[in-house]
């Protein structure tokens, strides 16, 4: 995975649960399966935390906590340009061959506000829909005979994966416009199961932003 979208996980991540520890973050985000579809090692998560730190984009807090010491993380207003910056890049950058950027930031969509969300959709969508005419109407060049038989096939399976993604964003357009998904700013109804580790992580925050008030 591009060290990009890492850093748009990662921000994400802690912009969602922030103060949160690195442990936490990594628990979280291997909770998504991120190795699987990302291929992303647990060590690129410490290693992200690292650097976004050091480039001003997270903040670390080193604590006391029940006795021990913890580094816990937020994000800076630095951190919060960046994260737009990456979201809105990912957003509007179409290649169907390399969607990865796109599917971390519709997986990161809590994060921005709604009215952004849909004004972000409409441009990829009619970005989509620009490069498919382009194609369309681009001039042969060349003999055809010249080229493998096969290539067309190729050629027509590309085209049926950006139809796809094209009725996919029109069908999620009408969903978001309707009032579907909780974004930024928005009260939500889901929660997660008793049992999951979140609850405990929402009692860590909330005990490390009384600690942060000293």
């Amino acid at each position: 995975m591009a060290a990009t979208e890492t850093r748009l996980l990662v921000l994400g991540a802690v912009m969602l649960f922030e103060p949160v520890n690195g442990y936490q973050i990594r628990r979280e985000l291997m909770s998504w399966r991120i190795d699987e579809w990302a291929h992303i090692k647990p060590g690129s998560i410490y290693s992200s935390l690292s650097t976004l730190t050091g480039q001003g984009h997270l903040a670390r807090h080193d604590l006391v906590d029940g006795g021990r010491d913890v580094a816990v993380y937020t994000v800076t207003d630095g951190g919060k340009a960046e994260f737009a910056r990456l979201f809105r890049d990912a957003m509007e950058r179409v290649d169907p061959l390399a969607p990865l950027a796109f599917h971390t930031a519709v997986l990161l969509l809590p994060m921005v506000s709604r009215a952004d969300f849909i004004d972000l959709l409409e441009r990829r969508l009619e970005a989509l829909r620009r490069a498919h005419t382009e194609r369309l109407t681009a001039p042969a060049e060349g003999d055809p005979d010249a080229s493998p038989p096969h290539l067309p096939a190729v050629a027509d399976l590309w085209s049926r994966m950006d139809r796809t993604e094209r009725e996919w964003l029109e069908q999620l357009l009408d969903q978001v416009r309707d009032g579907s998904f909780a974004f930024a700013g928005e009260p939500t109804r889901w929660a997660p199961p008793p049992d999951d580790p979140g609850w405990q992580m929402d009692a860590d925050r909330r005990r490390y932003r009384q600690l942060l008030r000293g």
